[in-house]
């Protein structure tokens, strides 16, 4: 009776028990200022051979640009290797680590953005699908880097593009404008620093996902950004999510982690930079 209990319960969990693929980053420099040295955290799948070009998704974290850590997009990170592409989280400045502002912030993004274009061949990504990401603070620097003319830092190779080919923006602060979140630290050089001012004829294609109670990224916010890009002809699609606050796929429960990571899995297939289907359920 034991012994069958025991092997109910074996083929019970081996079922049904979920665990994640963990995968330890690499980390690579990608810029210097002064004393500041600046990292990628550069997650591969487990299978990875030198010999082959993976797509790649860079996450930018969130923060308010004060503060925050590349760890915050672990999991996601971890999981997209799963899948077979290269996932990198960025180090950037931050006003409470290196007394800077948002435009450092956006400038380090940009140069990350360059720096794995310009050595995809070293790093084995295809510099044709690259994919960036983030939340909140982390999405608008997505975002500036793929809208924003400005913030290029004049001492790179500027013939390097530093405009990602697609955008995954996740409670993204993307307007800057009177009323907005943070306008009042940007006075009237807002709109230099505002993605959804700045949108032009040939945007990358972009997924959004946002709760409905968001009160610093709102609905009609993201609404309007998105209209706007499909005015230029640009893709954007918009993912909802009833009653969740800001930042809510990075809280508790784990359900909207899980439900915007496979939103975003869709995505990714959906412009082939992926290929079969989302394995996020069977992990988490």
């Amino acid at each position: 009776m034991r012994t069958a209990l025991f092997l109910f319960l074996l083929i019970w969990l081996n079922g049904y028990s979920q665990t994640p693929i963990i995968i330890e980053p690499e980390f690579q420099v990608y810029k210097t200022i002064d004393t500041t040295v600046l990292n990628l955290h550069i997650y591969k799948p487990l299978d990875f051979k030198p010999s082959k070009v993976y797509n790649c998704v860079v996450f930018f974290h969130g923060g308010g640009w004060n503060n925050g850590s590349p760890r915050a997009f672990r999991r996601q990170s971890m999981y997209f290797a799963s899948r077979g592409m290269i996932a990198i989280s960025v180090e950037y400045r931050l006003k409470n680590t290196h007394g800077t502002t948002p435009f450092q912030a956006t400038e380090d993004a940009k140069s990350a953005i360059r720096f794995v274009r310009q050595h995809a061949n070293e790093l084995n990504i295809d510099p044709n699908t690259i994919t960036a990401g983030g939340g909140s603070a982390g999405g608008h620097l997505a975002a500036s880097c793929a809208l924003l003319p400005k913030f290029d830092n004049i001492e790179e190779d500027l013939n390097i593009s530093s405009i990602p080919n697609a955008l995954i923006l996740l409670n993204p602060v993307i307007d800057l404008g009177p009323g907005a979140y943070a306008h009042k630290r940007f006075g009237g050089r807002y709109i230099d620093l505002s993605p959804t001012d700045n949108i032009v004829a040939g945007a990358p294609p972009s997924i959004i996902l946002v709760g409905t109670k968001d009160r610093i990224v709102t609905v009609e916010m993201v609404q309007s950004f998105k209209q706007k890009m499909e005015a230029v002809g640009s893709r954007c699609d918009l993912v909802l999510y009833k009653d969740q606050a800001h930042a809510f796929f990075a809280k508790k429960p784990i359900k909207y982690f899980i439900e915007t990571t496979d939103e975003i899995d869709k995505f990714l297939v959906s412009l082939n930079f992926l290929k079969g289907k989302s394995t996020i359920n069977n992990q988490y």
